[in-house]
């Protein structure tokens, strides 16, 4: 695994470039070759409590992106904090690629690129592949998506599907993090 280290408004010391490479190096086995890991640390300013030690690391893998953020007082409290996050998050897309193969042999995975460890580790409970538990049916209706928006709130559901009467699609309307809304239009 290619693996860099680099600080942002931070000096980055010998000591700690060289521990961050440590510990997340350990990541390795569990990844494909030619994986890449970018990990960045900075300070971050913050007047009412002690400056956090922010660490954020992104592994580059043949599938999906794998990315970790973690902040304490302690720059190697946070590497370690990120190492833990990250080890779980590999461990688990690394399960579910098992698991998608069913149990295919060593050889088909090692083909593959990835490492093969001697002994199979147990594959967490995390691993499982998500199933459908409840199935649920409604009648879509035409509106507006300010509608939709004011029936969103009304059923305190995250999202809401309607009929978009503007132009005659289904549509999708969800409340974002940042407290608006998006609206998600299907195109036939």
């Amino acid at each position: 695994m290619n693996l860099t280290v680099k600080g942002r408004n931070l000096v980055l010391t010998e000591a700690i470039s060289a521990y961050a490479q440590e510990k997340l190096g350990k990541l390795s086995k569990y990844l494909a070759n030619g994986s890449r890991c970018e990990v960045e640390l900075w300070t971050e300013k913050n007047p009412s409590i002690t400056d956090n030690q922010v660490v954020e690391a992104t592994i580059f893998t043949k599938g999906p992106v794998i990315r970790a953020r973690e902040a304490s007082p302690d720059i190697y409290a946070s590497i370690d904090l990120v190492y833990a996050k990250l080890e779980r998050q590999v461990k688990k897309y690394r399960g579910k690629l098992i698991a998608r193969s069913q149990g295919a042999h060593k050889e088909v995975l090692a083909a593959q690129g990835f490492n093969v460890l001697e002994e199979p580790e147990a594959v967490e409970e995390e691993a499982v592949a998500p199933r459908i538990v409840k199935t649920k049916q409604f009648l879509v209706k035409p509106m507006t998506p300010e509608e939709a928006a004011l029936q969103l709130e009304l059923v305190g559901h995250d999202f809401f599907v309607f009929t978009n009467s503007e132009s005659g699609e289904t549509a999708v309307i969800y409340k974002r993090r940042d407290g608006n809304y998006g609206l998600i239009e299907a195109q036939s």
